[in-house]
């Protein structure tokens, strides 16, 4: 298994200590029963807390606005009751410690470390957050930064029973980048909160990498979801932008909208997912330009009513079945005059153009035969299904309604995700 190195965060750190306070005190706290509670009780608001390498018992509350500074070799473990370390104060940072030992409870939502809604601009950078339900519950807490830490569940509980890496409830503002999350239930996981962004993340051995249910606006670009069950789960959302990420063999889908509307999907990348590139259902009016659909059973199913979608600039290649859907009107996939890349479209370009003189049709009458009555495959090779496709191609008006690109391209765009920031 591939080792994890937390990132250097001095440069951040300080950037974040030269807002604080004039005349802020800084403390020494070293290992000892209770010393950290303390400390904590005993600074002003503005103090820099110093712990030194060792364990210090946790749970401890941040009332007031201070810095906890572990320098990379201070633990804050928890008795397995209640979270770790809950900030209850704006402008507070925690940063270079290790927070382990939360409670179970689902209930109470137990993390390694909570931002309750007093936790305003609140910034948690550099640590390693390990073996706790939940890594960072961010609850309600406004313009919270969760930024170049190592956050992994618990291994020893089943998938279900795992709380998420990070959890935003009415977080509005929340910025979560270069995390590397592994061994929870989801990712990240969003719940009624708009205006977040999460970019440069690594996302790995969970069941869904980002999974956005009821957030608008939300931004969600350049992570990578290897090996997961879903990548990039978009719910009950509307207006949000999902660019230059990856889904790297994700088990079930590597995008899938669900009453996701209005929403930009472009420069993504999904090769060899287990079942679906891309799944929309009654998803509308969303933009998907520029990404590339690469090595599924499926590219893209496309079904329950998914209304005024725009397709452009995308790569199909070597998926089994390049689109599923079944319907009677026709759905033009082309825009201004530029359609998308085929990997089995065989035609030619007369003109040199990069367009291909022939329109493409994904799927044919013997498809949605297929999609309504399964046991028809039994005559997939008769002579009688191989004249009627041959009839379909020579006639196009017994073609049923469907996907109709009418500007097919000869090359494939080749989108480029950036990097997961999270450092190996």
């Amino acid at each position: 298994m591939r080792r994890t190195r937390i990132p250097a965060v001095l440069s951040l750190t300080l950037a974040l200590m030269a807002a604080l306070p004039a005349g802020a005190a800084e403390r020494e706290v070293v290992p000892a029963p209770g010393a950290l509670a303390t400390a904590i009780a005993e600074a002003r608001a503005g103090d820099v807390l110093r712990l030194a390498p060792g364990t210090h018992d946790g749970p401890v509350l941040i009332d007031k606005p201070l810095t906890l500074d572990g320098n990379g070799k201070a633990i804050v473990k928890g008795p397995g009751t209640g979270s770790v370390i809950t900030v209850d104060a704006p402008e507070t940072i925690v940063a270079g410690l290790t927070a382990t030992g939360s409670g179970l409870s689902h209930e109470t939502i137990d993390a390694g470390i909570k931002l309750t809604r007093n936790a305003r601009g609140a910034r948690i950078v550099g640590n390693r957050i390990l073996d706790n339900l939940v890594g960072v519950d961010v609850r309600g807490a406004s313009d919270a930064v969760v930024t170049d830490n190592l956050i992994e569940g618990r291994r020893d509980l089943r998938l279900n029973e795992r709380g998420n890496g990070i959890y935003a409830w009415n977080a509005s503002g929340l910025i979560a980048e270069r995390n590397t999350i592994r061994y929870g239930r989801d990712g990240v996981f969003v719940n009624a909160s708009h205006n977040n962004a999460f970019r440069h993340n690594l996302f790995e051995e969970v069941r869904f990498a980002v999974h956005y249910m009821y957030g608008n606006q939300g931004q969600i670009t350049g992570n990578v979801s290897i090996g997961n069950d879903v990548g990039y789960a978009l719910m009950f959302s509307n207006r949000l932008t999902v660019t230059d990420n990856a889904s790297l063999g994700d088990r079930n889908h590597g995008l899938m909208l669900n009453y996701a509307n209005s929403a930009t999907i472009s420069g993504n990348l999904v090769r060899g997912g287990g079942e679906k590139c891309l799944f929309m259902y009654n998803a509308n009016k969303n933009a998907v330009e520029g990404n590339r659909f690469e090595g599924c059973p499926i590219g893209i199913h496309f079904t329950a009513g998914s209304e005024q979608n725009a397709f452009s600039g995308n790569a199909f290649v070597g998926n089994k079945t390049q689109v599923k859907y079944v319907g009677s009107r026709n759905l033009e996939w082309s825009k201004d005059g530029r359609g998308n890349f085929w990997s089995d479209h065989a035609a030619f370009d007369t003109d040199g153009n990069g367009i291909a003189d022939a329109v493409y049709r994904p799927n044919d009458m013997i498809d949605q035969i297929l999609w309504t009555q399964p046991a028809a495959k039994l005559l997939i090779g008769s002579p009688a299904v191989q004249l009627l496709r041959w009839t379909q191609t020579q006639f196009p008006a017994l073609l049923p309604g469907g996907i109709v690109d009418s500007a097919p391209l000869m090359h494939a765009p080749a989108p480029t995700p950036s990097s997961a920031g999270a450092k190996e």
